[in-house]
């Protein structure tokens, strides 16, 4: 028996958060990525937005390691097995038999990973149940399509309501760390025929400067997301898979770019409902300890 579930709600940033969309940066600038939006009176308009890639990609990140913390498969699985679970995969010429049929059902009999987030593996691409969905921001410019998604717009401009953060990265060439990193250069020094020593004579240092000013543009804390999640017809092993690794997401839940750099803190109010079918228990972790041998015997045919 399948189930399908809807998830539906608001996220709001503890902390600013950075999301490049791959435009070229303004000078210095990386900007925030944005799409197109037609509004009611059919103008278009620019709004950034975060996309569900970005917020998938950090679920599929959390899922493989709650399933190598189970199966331990660490240097028993091959490079391209390990990218699809990480990261998706990629389309590569197959050498034997394609996944699909029984196999591919025999994959993801033991592997909720492939089943929830789906990969690019064996010789085809596996779809996943999960469908995840844009975080569109609660601006006056977008009130509809948040309206629409039931949540109430906080009513900010959209130009008023982001930021410019800026940042410098320090040379470290001439601090007393880096110099006892690395062997000293002699220098002969110039001696005059006084016997003064002729300094400004020294050869100037061909390195260019290292230091850097840069901007990154972020959505300030306190910014507010309507956001929505759904399972597809998933089995009750993926269900259940999936459950924990939303609880993961919701222990630290952070999006995003520059994370390392206190980016991308945010806090979750999903609402659960069940579209059909019923969440059942289902001890996913115990049965792949009792399959494992045939488990990391399926991540082969990912390659």
């Amino acid at each position: 028996m399948t189930v399908s579930i809807k998830y539906l709600g608001t996220v709001t940033a503890l902390s600013s958060i950075a999301h490049a969309g791959g435009d070229k940066p303004r000078g210095t600038t990386t900007l925030l990525r944005r799409e197109k939006v037609i509004q009611p009176g059919g103008r278009t308009v620019y709004v950034p937005v975060i996309s569900g890639n970005s917020v998938r990609g950090r679920l599929r990140r959390i899922g493989e390691d709650l399933l190598r913390d189970v199966l331990e498969y660490e240097g028993e699985i091959s490079l391209a097995a390990a990218h699809a679970l990480r990261g998706g995969g990629s389309l590569a010429k197959q050498i034997g038999q394609n996944l699909s049929g029984l196999r591919l059902m025999h994959v993801r009999s033991l592997i909720p990973q492939v089943g929830v987030f789906g990969c690019a593996a064996g010789g085809r691409v596996i779809d996943g149940c999960l469908q995840v969905g844009k975080w569109m921001p609660h601006y006056r410019e977008v009130q509809h399509i948040v309206e629409a998604l039931g949540a109430p717009t906080q009513n900010l401009r959209m130009f008023d309501s982001t930021q410019v953060e800026i940042y410098t990265s320090q040379d470290d060439a001439d601090t007393r760390g880096l110099a006892e990193l690395v062997p000293a250069q002699a220098l002969t020094v110039p001696v005059a025929d006084d016997g003064y020593p002729e300094l400004d004579e020294l050869p100037a240092s061909d390195e260019p400067s290292r230091m850097l000013t840069f901007g990154v543009e972020t959505f300030p804390a306190g910014t507010m997301f309507s956001t929505w999640m759904s399972l597809t017809r998933a089995s009750a092993l993926e269900a259940a898979f999936f459950a924990d690794v939303l609880a993961a997401f919701a222990a630290d839940p952070r999006v995003g770019g520059r994370l390392g750099a206190g980016h991308g803190m945010v806090a979750l109010d999903l609402k659960e409902q069940v579209i059909s079918g019923a969440v059942e228990p289902f001890d996913w972790r115990g049965h792949l300890v009792r399959n494992r041998r045939q488990a990391v015997d399926a991540l082969e045919m990912l390659s």
